[in-house]
């Protein structure tokens, strides 16, 4: 190999050095371009966009994504060289519990849907070997679609604000199909990790109020309440693991609770019209009728097995409506075993996180297993492939221990 000028000039390590930092991009590129095609893979997509695509060439999209997300996670871990962790054993179980229901005749989309979880499952694994690091790598590449995903909402409301607003007056995705509870899932996930980043002095004022500015409005433009509270109880949980060492979070929680006394006073009205959202007290009584779906589901006959291991993963829904609520949609297709699991996970994610010591990994960790508790009630959650179980998986990566060598190092 012939070195350049510049290479002899800097000396014998200089070409190794280069040699590890371009490894080192390319993993990195590779590693956030397999969580991007799993966030891919938990989009729905329904006919209806500005774009027309046919709903096969739609699924197509989404459903091929999986696979090749599989595919170049083994460049980066040909070995499948995995870090045991209790989350994704956890995880595993439910793919288990899945898989004995398929023990019983099913229909081909429940085998398929089974065979899609145990495949997210594995992607998982294979990136478990880039899971604690110093930099937060799968966290900043879970962000960096996060604001892919809501840019293209923004996009799409420009393009065509009517088709993005023709639902009730709230924000739909125009370019690619996402209901107004997903989109405020992604903001609020954003507006949260910015602010805690900040906290952290891990970004600066200015990226931390343009990436507020970004979603914050697009929260507000979904009118979803649970977001919102999920919001406030993830940020003010991580804020209260950093405020006894943090004077940057005593300010903004003195400087927030302030703003908040103010709005009250002067905008209580506008306030009470968002939160209300035009609903009866019948319909606010009920959570927009869901709780009525619940008690559906558990009237549903079953048997014993069925009551332990549900009916298998399916596309849940009673009388043609979803569930929406985490617990009862894995009551439904995984059984008591499956909602102890989703319990297990959330417990031992929140005894991880107050266990360790003050930091940023452990602040975020903390909101984003509050902001999926909150959720989880009524919205379905991380019982099959979605993006909360991406979320979960992100905290279990900011709580894994460090290697003390990079894993790229050692990675072909």
């Amino acid at each position: 190999m012939t070195l350049s000028a510049t290479a002899l000039r800097r000396g014998p390590s200089a070409v190794p050095r280069d040699a590890r930092q371009a490894r080192e991009m390319s993993i990195r590129r590779r590693v956030s371009a397999v969580w991007g095609l799993l966030f891919l893979d938990t989009l729905v997509y329904v006919p209806g966009s500005v774009l027309h695509l046919p709903s096969v060439a739609g699924q197509c999209i989404t459903q091929g994504a999986l696979p090749l997300a599989i595919l170049i996670g083994l460049t980066i871990n040909p070995g499948i060289r995995v870090r045991p962790n209790a989350f994704l054993c956890l995880i595993s179980l439910l793919v288990a519990d899945a898989v004995i229901t398929t023990a019983v005749p099913q229909h081909l989309s429940t085998v398929y849907r089974t065979f899609r979880l145990a495949e997210f499952v594995f992607a998982l694994w294979l990136l478990t070997p880039w899971w604690g690091r110093r930099d937060m790598l799968i966290l900043r590449c879970h962000l960096r679609w996060l604001v892919v995903a809501v840019g293209s909402v923004l996009l799409g409301l420009l393009i065509a604000p009517r088709h993005a607003l023709a639902y009730d007056g709230r924000l739909t995705g125009a370019i690619w199909p996402m209901e107004p509870t997903q989109i405020a899932q992604y903001a609020a996930v954003i507006t949260g990790l910015v602010i805690l980043l900040w906290f952290c002095h891990r970004i600066s004022g200015r990226m931390a109020l343009a990436g507020v500015a970004f979603a914050v409005p697009v929260l507000l433009l979904t009118h979803t309440r649970t977001a919102l509270a999920a919001l406030v109880a993830g940020v003010l949980l991580a804020g209260l693991s950093l405020v006894a060492g943090n004077s940057r979070v005593r300010k903004f929680f003195a400087a927030n609770l302030a703003l908040a006394a103010i709005a009250l006073a002067v905008a209580t009205s506008a306030i009470t019209a968002w939160l209300i959202r035009g609903e009866t007290a019948r319909g606010l009584a009920t959570l927009t009728g869901r709780t009525n779906f619940w008690a559906l589901v558990l009237a549903v006959p079953r048997n014993g097995f069925q009551e332990i291991f549900g009916f298998g993963l399916s596309n849940v829904g009673i009388n043609g409506l979803p569930i929406d609520s985490n617990w009862f949609a894995s009551y439904m297709m995984e059984g008591i075993f499956g909602v102890v699991v989703c319990a297990m996970v959330l417990v031992w994610l929140f005894a991880n996180a107050f266990f360790q010591p003050q930091s940023a990994q452990r602040a975020i960790a903390l909101f984003l297993v509050m902001y999926c508790t909150v959720a989880s009630v009524t919205e379905v959650g991380f019982t099959d492939v979605s993006t909360y179980l991406l979320d979960v998986a992100v905290a279990a990566s900011l709580l894994v221990s460090p290697f003390h060598r990079q894993p790229s190092s050692r990675q072909a």
